[in-house]
C-alpha cells in the first residue's frame, strides 16, 4: 500500500515574524544589499541609477499586485501605473535598519495607493470618504449575513447591529451604492417599451426666471384703461398686427402704434421704481 506524499510545506515566518511572499512578489536575491546600498548613497547619478534598477527589479511585484483589483471597472493599464506609484514610494521610504523585509513594507504600501485610488478617482459620482467606508461595511455586513440569514437580504437594522453602524449611516452606504458608477442617459427604463432615461428627466423652465416679473407686473396693467389693455392683450398675446388692432378697436393705426408705445413705458418706468 502506497503511503499517500507529505502534503504543500507551510512557509516559515522569517526574522520580522511576516510569512514570506507569494512566488511572484518575490525580490531579487540581492535586494537587500540594493537596499542598504540606496539608503547610504548621497543623492546624484549614482544613486539615482541604482534606484530606478532597484524599482525595474521590483515591478513583477508591482504587477501581481494591480492583478488583484481587476474587473472593478479600471483598466490594466492604469492600475499598474498606480501599482508603480506605491512601488516608488515605498522604495523612497523604506529604511533598512527598521529590520523589516522589505516585501512586508511594499506590500501594504502598494495595496494602500491601490485602494485609496479607487476611493479618490475611481467613483463617477464623489461622495465624502466617512460615506464611502459606509458603504464597504455595508456590502461586506451583507455577504457576511447571506448564509447565516438563508439567502435572505439582511434588513437595515441587522446590517446596523452587525457592523455597529448606526442605522442612518447604514442607509446612506446603501444609497451610495447608486454613485459609484453613473447610468447613463441613453440606458432604457424598465417597463418602458421605447425611449430612454433622459426621456424621464424633466428640463429647466425658459419662464421660471419671469415669474417675478409677471407678479410684479399684474397690478400695473390692472391699472391701465380698458382700451389700452385690450390693445396689448391683442398685439402680445393673440399676435395680431397694429393693423389689425386698429379694425377690431375702431380707431387708426398710427394711434394704435402711439398708445402701444406710451402703454409699455408706463409699465417700464413702474417696474423700474417699484410704483
Amino acid at each position: 500500500m502506497t503511503r499517500p506524499g507529505p502534503g504543500p510545506a507551510r512557509p516559515r515566518p522569517g526574522a520580522d515574524g511576516h510569512a514570506p511572499p507569494p512566488a511572484g512578489d518575490r525580490s531579487p536575491h540581492d535586494l537587500p544589499e540594493r537596499l542598504e546600498r540606496l539608503a547610504r548613497l548621497p543623492a546624484g547619478p549614482e544613486r539615482d541609477r541604482l534606484r530606478e534598477q532597484v524599482i525595474s527589479s521590483l515591478m513583477p511585484m508591482a504587477r501581481r499586485l494591480a492583478r488583484r483589483f481587476r474587473n472593478r471597472g479600471e483598466s490594466d493599464d492604469d492600475l499598474l501605473q498606480v501599482a508603480s506609484v506605491g512601488l516608488v514610494k515605498a522604495v523612497d521610504r523604506y529604511d533598512p535598519r527598521q529590520g523589516h523585509a522589505f516585501e512586508s513594507f511594499a506590500v501594504p504600501t502598494i495595496v494602500g495607493e491601490l485602494k485609496r485610488h479607487f476611493r479618490d478617482h475611481a467613483w463617477d459620482l464623489h461622495v465624502p470618504r466617512r460615506v464611502q467606508e459606509a458603504r464597504n461595511q455595508v456590502r461586506r455586513a451583507q455577504q457576511e449575513l447571506l448564509q447565516p440569514l438563508e439567502g435572505r437580504s439582511p434588513t437595515v437594522a441587522e446590517v446596523a447591529r452587525h457592523t455597529g453602524l448606526p442605522e442612518e449611516d447604514v442607509i446612506l452606504g446603501l444609497e451610495a451604492y447608486q454613485a459609484y458608477t453613473a447610468v447613463s442617459l441613453d440606458a432604457p427604463v424598465p417597463g418602458m417599451e421605447a425611449g430612454s432615461l433622459a426621456d424621464t428627466m424633466g428640463t429647466e423652465d425658459r419662464f421660471l426666471d419671469l415669474v417675478v416679473d409677471r407678479i410684479s407686473l399684474r397690478p400695473l396693467l390692472e391699472e391701465l384703461p380698458e382700451r389700452e389693455r385690450r390693445i396689448l392683450f391683442l398685439r402680445f398675446f393673440r399676435s395680431m398686427t397694429q393693423h389689425q388692432i386698429a379694425d377690431a378697436v375702431g380707431v387708426s393705426q398710427m394711434h394704435v402704434s402711439r398708445l402701444i408705445a406710451r402703454s409699455c413705458a408706463t409699465l417700464r418706468s413702474g417696474m423700474l421704481t417699484g410704483v
